[in-house]
């Protein structure tokens, strides 16, 4: 990391200044904490007072922590400029330092705002704009510091959550008094920032799973399985409702529990094209780093339109990244959808609520999981059916249901499914719609523009994947990658140089 304030250089005399400092701050706040402990043991004791208590400590305890924070950061360059270099190259100009500190009034941290003074260094060609190396070395978001932006996008990313009350939630906790305004334009930027580690993170999460199911328990083979789903989200620029979507990857052990799962989410698109990118990369990615036994790879789905298309374009064609062999996908129609269309026909056969057509549908919904079961259920649906006098509507009620099943009895083989240890239902998807859209996106009232949505979803993405600490991890080490570089005093022959 390149170090502009080059603390190891500091005197002796200056460290022994620092130092003295630093005990007069927390001795002072010492005290007050003391005097307030006092206060209680020595007064009449209540529950009231305790609750006071606490919170009075609170208080005074993270100002403490304001004050020492803005005491260190503060302290890390030095007074004056001369342990600066005077120049330095940043995203593609030079920048000349000036001589003197200004100050930043607005740095958020976890304890409320402080100010920080820093050295400026301007833009050595048009002289307009001038950056902050101390800012870029701290990692400020939109003037707040990596702590409070790892707990504000995480506010934003849980469910219920709303602007409101994220903005008293960081009012109340951190002492900071942000506008949405500025909460919005902190979601964009790191959300794009945290989603860039994303993927990555989620092959590595996918792999994590795969070697817990290859060392577990069981005698069943271990099963990736994925899914895939749209949901409707509100546009608040058309006032309408459009299809959003989901997807996920859950990895299943030999003793057939679900050892976990990573999602997908995007905002509605005309053809879905940008999650169809990303669950086969993401997919394609996972079987090229994996290098154990290949487990059983299904796909479980209802039988929408988009989720038709993929296994029949993507999936139905995909080869092994690496070995280049064909891969055997087993497409599964959600047995629950299925079931849903044997009680569409058992209404138009018997009637709604019959007894007799509540009975029927059981048997057939029991039958659907024994060998042969959608081709035994479409005989017995049509037997009945030709000694029925349907109405016009009952008959084509009928007739969408049956041809449901029908054209997909082989993505219904549920007994040969089970007996292979496959998920036959959708629900870890379908509970993904509700967790990543429903719990967020979907409360009372709200509407969304895309970009806002997008990057909601791509922090719960990050939160539910189970993927926060190493996604945030890798986001601050990547971050010295991008700090402003010394360069030679000698200004003049160093462009000559520059890249």
């Amino acid at each position: 990391m390149t170090q502009f304030n080059m603390p190891r250089l500091i005197v002796a005399s200056l460290v022994f200044e620092i130092f003295e400092e630093l005990e007069s701050i927390v001795e002072k706040q010492a005290a007050l904490l003391k005097e307030r402990a006092w206060r209680f043991i020595s007064g009449e004791v209540t529950p009231d007072a305790a609750y006071q208590l606490e919170v009075d400590l609170e208080e005074l305890s993270r100002e403490m922590n304001r004050i020492l924070t803005e005491f260190a950061y503060n302290h890390v360059e030095g007074a004056g400029p001369d342990s600066l270099p005077k120049h330095i190259w940043f995203e593609g100009g030079f920048y000349r330092r000036l001589n003197r500190k200004t100050r930043n009034q607005h740095v958020a941290t976890r304890f409320g705002k402080i100010t920080l003074w820093r050295f400026p260094y301007r833009d050595d060609h048009t002289g307009d704009s001038c950056v902050f190396p101390l800012e870029a070395q701290l990692g400020l978001v939109e003037g707040a510091t990596p702590a409070l932006a790892d707990r504000a996008a995480r506010y934003m990313a849980e469910a219920g959550a709303t602007q409101r009350l994220v903005l008293e939630r960081l009012k109340q906790d951190h002492g900071v008094c942000w506008g949405a305004e500025t909460l919005r334009n902190f979601t964009q930027i790191q959300a794009e920032r945290m989603d860039s580690f994303r993927h990555a993170m989620q092959v590595a999460r996918v792999l994590e799973l795969l070697a817990a199911a290859a060392n577990s328990s069981g005698k069943r083979k271990p099963v990736m399985a994925v899914g895939r789903d749209g949901i409707t989200l509100s546009n608040a620029l058309r006032n309408s409702w459009e299809v959003a979507t989901a997807a996920t990857i859950s990895v299943y052990g030999r003793n057939g529990k679900r050892l976990g799962t990573v999602y997908l989410g995007y905002v509605p698109e005309l053809g879905q094209g940008t999650m169809t990118k990303q669950l086969t990369r993401l997919i394609e990615d996972i079987l090229r780093q994996w290098t154990g036994p290949l487990p059983r790879l299904c796909y479980v789905t209802d039988a929408g339109e988009h989720e038709t298309k993929y296994y029949r374009t993507v999936l139905r064609r995909m080869r092994h990244p690496v070995s280049g062999k064909h891969l055997e996908w087993s497409w599964i129609v959600d047995y629950y959808h299925a079931s849903q269309r044997i009680t569409t026909m058992a209404e138009a056969l018997f009637g709604p609520g019959t007894k007799e057509g509540n009975a029927w549908a059981r048997r057939m919904r029991r039958l659907l999981l024994k060998p042969n079961g959608p081709s035994r259920l479409l005989h017995s649906a049509a037997a009945i059916k030709s000694v029925r006098n349907l109405s016009e509507e009952e008959s084509a009620k009928f007739d969408r249901a049956y041809n449901y099943i029908r054209t997909r009895t082989k993505f219904m083989r549920y007994y040969e499914f089970r007996r292979l240890h496959l998920p036959i239902g959708s629900g870890v998807t379908e509970a993904a719609c509700k967790t990543l859209f429903t719990a967020r996106l979907k409360l009372s009232g709200m509407r969304w523009k895309k970009p806002g949505a997008a990057a909601i979803l791509k922090l719960r993405v990050i939160l539910l994947s189970g993927i926060w600490q190493p996604v945030r991890e890798a986001l601050l080490s990547s971050a010295e990658l991008d700090l402003p570089r010394p360069y030679a005093p000698n200004v003049q022959s160093t462009m000559a140089l520059a890249p």
